[in-house]
């Protein structure tokens, strides 16, 4: 009479075991692969912003903000209806969250910064004024330059927009950087105590579309620029860049380190099924040809 509840009991063994061991495949497999390579342009716009880039990988994100009444408001061009919105508590805070229960990191297993860069809109002293308050608040977890030494954090904050030069230039011990105009790169002097970024429009260099083979002058010009940037240990970007798959190819061949993008799937399907991921850095390194082009 005893065998055929032992035989119910090793039944339910086998199920608790089966239903733990496909909750845990789950787990693993929901899990964000990092896209080294992937930026999120303008991620408030999307439905859930920073979770939906965080969600597909994403490890440079980017947020437009504006000085308002002392508060830092997330949007795209009027932030009188969204004043709900800080950069506060749809970025940091929750960023601080995630990596507070993360074991220091945005990523688990990844140990490069996240760029959460800020393109500023309203006048840049003030706004970085009232930036610098809050990002002392999240110091623990962000990336600084302190009299000459650079420490990496899990987040590297980057200015955009209306930047700072001179307050960031001579300050002695700071939580952000700036983002270069990459057509600048072959005059800088400061490298990645000030810049950690180097980004252009794409039509500002570039006119192909992706119809056809890239042009041999434009493919030796963009890899040029890219050369020096990564010189001065800068990331490369082109923002406004068609978004095609050919595009994209090609950036990566020259060296371009971040796909700038609204479609945050597409991009993230692409890099993966080419992967271009945190595994494999193939992007990461630049074409020499063309260089002469900057009269170096």
């Amino acid at each position: 009479m005893k065998a055929p509840q032992a035989t119910s009991r090793e039944t339910q063994l086998k199920t608790v075991l089966i239903v733990l061991l496909l909750f845990s495949l789950q787990t693993v497999h929901s899990q964000s692969i990092p896209l080294i390579n992937g930026f999120a342009h303008n991620d408030y716009r999307h439905r859930h912003p920073l979770i939906d880039a965080l969600d597909n990988g994403y490890t440079n994100i980017e947020a437009d903000v504006f000085l308002r009444r002392g508060k830092l408001i997330v949007a795209h061009i009027d932030p009188y209806f969204k004043r709900h919105r800080t950069l506060e508590s749809l970025y940091l805070k929750p960023l601080a969250e995630r990596i507070a229960g993360n074991n220091g990191q945005v990523y688990r297993g990844y140990n490069n910064p996240v760029i959460l860069m800020i393109d500023i809109k309203t006048k840049s002293d003030s706004t970085y004024c009232a930036l610098i308050v809050l990002l002392e608040k999240y110091k623990n977890i962000l990336s600084s330059y302190d009299h000459g030494a650079l420490r990496q954090g899990a987040i590297t904050v980057v200015l955009s927009g209306h930047k700072p030069y001179q307050m960031i230039q001579s300050e002695e011990s700071r939580f952000a950087f700036i983002d270069e105009d990459l057509r600048n790169a072959n005059r800088d002097t400061l490298g990645a105590k000030v810049y950690q970024m180097a980004s252009c429009k794409y039509s500002r260099m570039l006119k192909w579309d992706g119809k056809g083979i890239m042009p041999d002058d434009e493919q030796k010009k963009l890899c040029a620029y890219v050369a020096i940037a990564h010189k001065y240990g800068e990331k490369v970007r082109l923002w406004a860049s068609p978004e095609n798959k050919e595009v994209w190819t090609e950036l990566l061949k020259c060296g371009v380190d971040l796909i700038n993008t609204d479609k945050l799937v597409t991009l993230k399907n692409f890099l993966t099924d080419h992967k271009y991921t945190v595994a494999n850095n193939a992007g990461a390194s630049s074409k020499n040809n063309g260089a002469s082009i900057l009269n170096l």
